[in-house]
């Protein structure tokens, strides 16, 4: 055989190898003559958020037990480590490796550009979590769908759920003064859901009558390791002068939490404590009697409809996409959780 005909039979070697190695993401979707697998990349905003991270999980069971006969379910996660451009590559990538459908957790709401333009070029619809779009953006172009909840209900339903407490335990207003010492935890600078939780938390309470004055407002990125800081500072600061711990997630709340187990205050010493979002851990903190409220993220709910969308848009049906709002939005409740029902969430 000449040196020619070596080259060009261990190019096809090369090009049949590399053809056949599937995982995950991993084989052409545009090049395959059939479509018995569903491949969904599913890719979220960082590794380090425990909801998101259950969220993904349910997920991924919910798109294996979607797996039929005729039709296999293979998804891929990623992360984008907080960081859009990451973000970007990593979903490019995906694309390039043949996934079908993107289910898309955005570091940043308002940059989806890239990603839409890169998905919408290949045919690969996206189904937004957790993070909405602005709705210019949803809208260019049919598929591109968002599933979520209402930031503002999880405010409103936290201001209602320590609003009911506080009127129920006049024993919170520890100094008798007839207002009520607060500190505010809040996620990201600048997020949709931090404006919204913060707004109508506060607002709520003040319209169910109670007297609020703030002490202090503390960003600490949904993180739990963050507000367990900052509210080391401010207990050294105010000691029990705080009455309530209003957050923006249980994360932070749990933070709180830590923060007055490791400076030795007993629960009768420390504030109230709400937080919103449902995790295992803030539930059976509320059991406990160390927190007294959450709002209740479902996401069992949210996984189930992302997994029911995706697996929609690959077959071509329209069961699901016809009950959406607008064509694009499905909207998931909060729900509202204290010590009256704790246990019905533990069970789940």
């Amino acid at each position: 055989m000449s040196k020619k005909g070596r080259m060009a039979q261990s190019i096809l070697v090369l090009v049949s190898t590399m053809s056949f190695a599937v995982t995950g993401c991993q084989q052409n979707q545009r090049i395959q003559t059939d479509r018995d697998v569903l491949r969904v990349g599913v890719v979220t905003y960082t590794q380090d958020d425990p909801f998101i991270n259950a969220l993904t999980d349910k997920l991924k069971e919910d798109l294996k037990a979607m797996s039929t006969k005729d039709v296999k379910v293979i998804a891929s996660v990623k992360n984008g480590d907080n960081d859009q451009k990451n973000q970007d590559e990593t979903i490019e990538e995906m694309i390039d490796a043949g996934c079908d459908v993107l289910c898309v957790n955005l570091v940043d709401r308002t940059a989806p550009a890239k990603i839409i333009r890169l998905a919408r070029q290949d045919d690969i619809p996206i189904v937004f979590f957790n993070r909405e779009p602005v709705k210019e953006d949803l809208m260019q172009w049919e598929y591109l769908y968002y599933v979520g909840c209402k930031a503002e209900q999880s405010g409103v339903m936290q201001g209602e759920t320590a609003a009911e407490y506080i009127k129920n335990h006049p024993e919170v207003d520890k100094n008798q003064d007839g207002k009520i010492q607060y500190v505010l935890l809040e996620g990201e600078a600048g997020h949709q859901d931090t404006i919204s939780r913060t707004d109508y938390s506060v607002r709520t309470v003040l319209e169910a009558g109670i007297s609020l004055e703030k002490l202090s407002y503390q960003f600490a990125d949904w993180n739990r390791g963050q507000a367990e800081n900052r509210m080391n500072r401010l207990i050294s600061q105010y000691g029990e002068g705080i009455e309530l711990i209003l957050s923006n997630n249980d994360e932070m709340a749990l933070g709180a939490v830590e923060a007055y187990r490791k400076a030795g205050y007993e629960p009768s010493q420390r504030p109230v404590i709400f937080g919103i979002d449902g995790l295992d851990d803030a539930l059976e903190a509320i059991e406990a009697g160390e927190m007294q409220g959450t709002v209740y993220n479902d996401k069992e709910d949210q996984a189930l409809q992302i997994a029911k969308l995706a697996f929609e848009v690959f077959k071509g049906e329209q069961q699901v996409r016809k009950e959406l709002k607008e064509g694009r939005y499905y909207v998931s409740q909060y729900q509202q959780v204290d010590s009256s029902n704790v246990e019905e969430f533990l069970d789940r």
